[in-house]
């Protein structure tokens, strides 16, 4: 039986023959890889979070972890469901950018996508941090270079995520298969434990567990229930990146979403049952998966191995933006909210100014917060319970509109998570908002309006330009080449072959300046020209001023508007040197004459390279415009 719903045979299909590209594509496994580490590290701080707001009430509160975990581990199914049906009835990707700009409006659309642009940011920093801080705890040493170390792993996974998605994906699958495997292991293992085999790791360390309380209030649950959450980022980046998949996109992506959301969900309950069961008080300065580990293996190898294997994961989670974000970029280009630049394909399927762009602000982000994990968690959960809101609230009206089999109830699970996202979003930034979450509250609109000046901006150049309209059909106008020249040279011979081939008239224009040195150069030329006789006039442009680009762009500007009919082209002659090297000799007066043209009249700029050889017996007296 097909994964596929009914209702996504209608939608527009995103699958690509295996032919194309197929080989850099992701197949199931290497999608899970390559998109689900940001999910499957977050078992490393997510019963954690749960575990820290409940400390509050001592002990007692500490036996609601399991209860708050079931809780989150229900909306997680919640959550794959809905993002299964996403990826189906939207197999371009996109998830709740896709989702919201359909059914919701433009407007909504662009609040998601800010959302999801913020989340993919800041998985990268507070990964990388992360990872570097699990790091620098077993060895102490390097906390001094925590920064450093953190540009340095992000330069990493950016290099790799330049080969492609593919390489990156298959880069990664071993190290996600270890973490996975031994965080099944410790639970197996811890169940099998009546009491901790160890707390060497934790001895010594002061704990954080507050005065013993007979009740717990429904708002403290609540705040562990919004801390807790913090485990479900990540789990949209399988339906934002459908594209990225070997065909049948859609079906593999579902497949890698539902493998997703069972392991995440098994590694999840399992965590809090040991929690419950050997009573673990949260501590400073140990996690509470490494006295989870020590508990269940004891101080020794396997206690390493786990330690080894949630550095290295929370390191590369990162990836998941990486593989996310840049198509989520495209999409916003395609839709003309950001530069078209960004759905641009490298030959390996890579989406490079994407990648790069998000390499460069989160290398941003690292080097303001000094590469400290604790100022960018408030930031980071905030904008992906937006984007699952929408993405839901979108479902909702998806259901109502298509009216399916059993659309009623899908519309019900539907609207059930989005409430659930929607309170925890509220939470979690009401409770955060002094630590940092007033920064992505003024970030997220500021994003919207600035997609919004990019569509503004592209409307206006597609009314000029006619887009959507049949032009007027092309004819022919009287034109006119003005050639910049400096001296007699192969190069100048090369110009005016070329102008004559262009256009009906040519002139060649010459700067000259009030300098005695530069008239008798003028009127060196002027009778060198007039022996050569090439057939096209000699300009001479008289200025003041010691510049080359303003003199010809005035002439221009003056042929113009003597004769308006006419179509002006100024080919600008240069030197291409034979070696790299080579072109710090040129003086830059082409680039100098292109620039003032451009800018101060509408003729038409062509630059024409003249490229010299190793060995050349005859090469141009200067290199470029004197």
């Amino acid at each position: 039986m097909s994964v596929l719903s009914s209702e996504s045979s209608a939608a527009p299909s995103a699958e690509v023959p295996p032919g194309d590209g197929a080989r850099h594509r992701l197949t199931t496994v290497t999608g899970l890889a390559a998109l689900s580490l940001d999910a499957m590290a977050s078992v490393a701080y997510g019963p954690e979070a749960i575990v820290l707001v409940l400390a509050a009430a001592g002990g007692y509160g500490l036996g609601f972890t399991l209860p708050v975990t079931v809780a989150i581990a229900l909306l997680l199914a919640v959550l794959v469901a809905s993002y299964r049906q996403v990826i189906a009835a939207f197999p371009d990707g996109g998830g709740s950018y896709a989702v919201a700009r359909t059914h919701l409006g433009r407007r909504t659309s662009l609040v998601a996508a800010a959302s999801l642009v913020l989340d993919y940011v800041l998985n990268v920093a507070v990964a990388v941090t992360a990872g570097v801080a699990a790091l620098t705890s077993a060895f102490p040493e390097l906390y001094g270079d925590r920064l450093w170390l953190c540009l340095a792993v992000l330069i990493l996974i950016t290099a790799v995520n330049l080969r492609g998605i593919v390489d990156s994906a298959r880069a990664f699958i071993v190290p996600t298969a270890v973490f996975v495997g031994a965080i099944f292991v410790l639970i197996v293992v811890g169940l099998f434990r009546e009491a901790p085999v160890s707390t060497e790791a934790a001895a010594g360390h002061a704990s954080v567990l507050g005065t013993n309380a007979t009740a717990v209030g429904a708002l403290l649950l609540l705040k562990a229930f919004a801390a807790g959450c913090s485990a479900l980022t990540g789990v949209e980046a399988i339906a934002n990146a459908v594209p990225s998949f070997r065909a049948p996109a859609a079906r593999r992506a579902q497949r890698a979403e539902v493998a997703l959301g069972a392991l995440l969900g098994l590694m999840l309950i399992g965590l809090s049952v040991l929690i419950s069961r050997f009573g673990l008080q949260p501590v400073e300065g140990v996690t509470v998966l490494a006295q989870l580990a020590e508990a269940s293996f004891g101080h020794n190898l396997a206690f390493y191995v786990v330690q080894s294997a949630t550095v290295v994961l929370l390191a590369l989670s990162a990836n998941t933006s990486f593989g996310g974000l840049p198509v989520l970029l495209k999409l916003l280009a395609r839709d003309n909210y950001l530069p078209h630049v960004f759905g641009l394909k490298a030959d390996r399927q890579v989406h490079r100014h994407g990648v790069l762009t998000l390499a460069a602000v989160s290398a941003t982000l690292l080097v303001l917060s000094g590469g400290d994990t604790n100022t960018l968690v408030p930031l980071f959960a905030i904008g992906v319970f937006v984007g699952f809101t929408i993405a839901q609230t979108g479902m909702v009206v998806h259901w109502r509109t298509v009216r399916g089999s059993g659309w009623a109830g899908k519309a019900v699970l539907n609207g059930l998570g989005a409430l659930l996202t929607g309170v925890s979003a509220v939470v979690v930034t009401a409770t955060k908002f002094h630590d940092g979450a007033w920064l992505i509250v003024v970030t997220l609109p500021l994003l919207v309006a600035g997609f919004e000046s990019v569509h503004r901006a592209y409307t206006r150049i597609g009314e000029r330009l006619g887009v959507g309209r049949v032009p007027e059909p092309p004819h022919r106008d009287r034109s006119l080449i003005v050639v910049p020249v400096s001296s007699l040279t192969r190069l100048t011979s090369e110009a005016l072959t070329a102008a004559v081939s262009l256009g009906d008239e040519v002139h060649a224009v010459t700067v000259c300046h009030p300098d005695p040195e530069d008239r008798e150069q003028t009127e060196a030329l002027e009778r060198d020209w007039a022996l050569w006789n090439p057939g096209v006039p000699l300009v001479r442009i008289a200025s003041d001023r010691r510049t080359v680009g303003r003199p010809v762009a005035a002439y221009v500007r003056k042929v113009a508007s003597t004769d308006p009919g006419i179509r002006i082209t100024v080919l600008v002659p240069e030197v291409e040197p034979a070696r790299l090297w080579q072109r710090l000799l040129q003086n830059q007066r082409g680039a100098v004459v292109a620039h003032a043209v451009r800018h101060e009249t509408d003729a038409v700029i062509c630059r024409l390279r003249f490229r010299l050889l190793d060995g050349s017996a005859e090469p141009p007296t200067d290199l470029g415009l004197r």
